[in-house]
């Protein structure tokens, strides 16, 4: 598909009035619509048109859960499908044919050896449920209640999955270290780095005096997302599957935004070889539309009917859009083309670093990318050698990118990482002007002359 550049920008009074009216109505919670003010009316693809007749290449696609893009004609032949036949759209947790496709389907996908001995419970419609249901699973069958979780991590707003996230202030589970290169906790990096945050847990684990006592669960993003577009080390992934398991303690791997094909492998657990216990699934296993899971080893089984229910577990045009978003992905290997061009358009976006001077550092994993803005001339902090981030100036990178016709979102712990999340079906005239689109954006930031710096310094 070819990549259309956006007309002049001339909102009408129509779509300005629908902005206006979004403002006095919405909660004061909304989030994208403050940093994204457009109106969208039509999309395929990567692309989306506003109201106001502009064309926008959109690497935000629904924080991930587009993977197929925009109103893919298998997605929407799927629905059709299932409107046309007259079928109920609402069935609770009964069986149907078009959920049972779906469970074939998404068994078909996932690691043989976890599918092979695997249960699946069907959640309200958001990933954060899954995450809740996974807790209480893990919880049930273990007899203990207590999390490990990871600094920088995102499992979601609810109550329970938002105090194992990163942002957590009343604290009730364990927080571990998570590896990075970029702002390395113990200011090493690499796999030393690495190695001394799975020594730490395991000292966390056995010192009896570490005020830990034995957990339900581990939970543990293959790649952080909201936290800052961070992959973990796979020999860490391996070794926090080692320290786990023999220590009797479930491994819940939290692939909602990581899933079907996102990071060049179909689950992001398959580049280390990891097998999990439990495995959270939502975004894209909906092809668009809103579904939730976590599969797990039947010896985690032992619930109660009840025991975690909710009322839109039956979703049928979620599953059939689902099922076809599957099956597309797997019979075209997209995952394998997410790797390749993933790898480029890291290797394009690590070039434009001589050139700005403002790109910290250029991370990511198949087309899960994340690009940290610095203040070059600041002072570093932390005790790190790394320049201080600056989220002024990443937020007018996304407004830059914005007017050029690009949405992208932040990330990060200070909101400094520009991320992208373009479809699978990107294509490799898609994957440059994103990439241009992106480098010109940040000149034009760098260049404001009233950019107020991280540090306070005006320049």
């Amino acid at each position: 598909m070819a990549v259309t550049e956006p007309a002049p920008a001339a909102p009408p009074a129509a779509y300005e009035g629908i902005l206006r009216r979004q403002a006095m109505r919405e909660s004061a919670a909304r989030t994208y619509a403050r940093s994204l003010p457009i109106v969208p009316v039509r999309a395929r693809g990567l692309t989306i048109e506003g109201a106001d007749g502009r064309r926008y290449l959109d690497c935000l696609s629904g924080a991930g859960t587009l993977a197929l893009g925009h109103n893919h004609p298998v997605v929407l032949e799927a629905i059709k499908k299932v409107l046309d036949s007259g079928a109920p759209l609402h069935v609770l947790d009964l069986a149907t044919p078009v959920k049972d496709a779906f469970t074939t389907e998404l068994f078909a996908t996932l690691p043989r050896e976890f599918a092979d001995n695997a249960r699946i419970q069907f959640c309200g419609p958001a990933g954060t449920d899954a995450v809740e249901a996974a807790f209480k699973l893990v919880r049930a069958a273990t007899g203990r209640s207590g999390l490990l979780a990871f600094t920088g991590a995102y499992h979601g707003m609810t109550a329970g999955a938002l105090a194992a996230s990163g942002g957590a202030e009343d604290v009730r589970v364990t927080r571990l270290p998570y590896p990075q290169d970029y702002r390395c906790p113990f200011g090493i990096g690499g796999e030393r780095g690495a190695q001394i945050a799975a020594r730490w847990t395991e000292s966390v684990l056995d010192d009896p005096k570490s005020g830990t006592p034995a957990p339900a669960g581990m939970i543990v993003e293959p790649v952080q997302g909201e936290g800052g577009v961070n992959p973990a080390p796979d020999g860490w992934m391996r070794r926090m599957r080692d320290i786990t398991a023999s220590r009797s303690i479930p491994l819940i791997a939290d692939e909602v935004q990581t899933g079907v094909g996102r990071t060049g492998a179909f689950w992001a657990v398959e580049h280390s070889g990891v097998v999990p216990d439990v495995m959270v699934l939502s975004k894209a296993i909906g092809g668009s539309l809103p579904l939730a899971v976590i599969v797990y080893r039947s010896e985690l089984d032992t619930w109660q009917p009840g025991a975690h229910a909710g009322t839109f577990r039956g979703n049928q045009l979620a599953m059939a859009a689902g099922t076809a978003t599957l099956a597309h992905v797997r019979e075209n290997r997209l995952a394998e083309r997410a790797a390749v061009l993933g790898a480029r358009m890291l290797a394009s976006l690590r070039a434009l670093a001589a050139d700005h001077p403002c790109i910290g550092d250029v991370r990511g994993r198949g087309l899960m990318i994340g690009v940290e803005l610095v203040d070059p001339e600041g002072a570093p902090v932390g005790g790190g050698s790394e320049a201080p981030p600056d989220p002024v100036l990443a937020v007018a990178v996304q407004q830059e990118c914005l007017r050029r016709g690009l949405i992208v979102e932040l990330g990060g712990r200070h909101s400094t990482v520009v991320r992208l999340l373009p479809p699978l079906t990107l294509t490799d005239e898609q994957a440059t002007a994103v990439v241009d689109r992106l480098a010109d954006a940040m000149a034009a930031a760098e260049r404001s002359p009233r950019r107020r710096t991280a540090t306070g310094s005006i320049r």
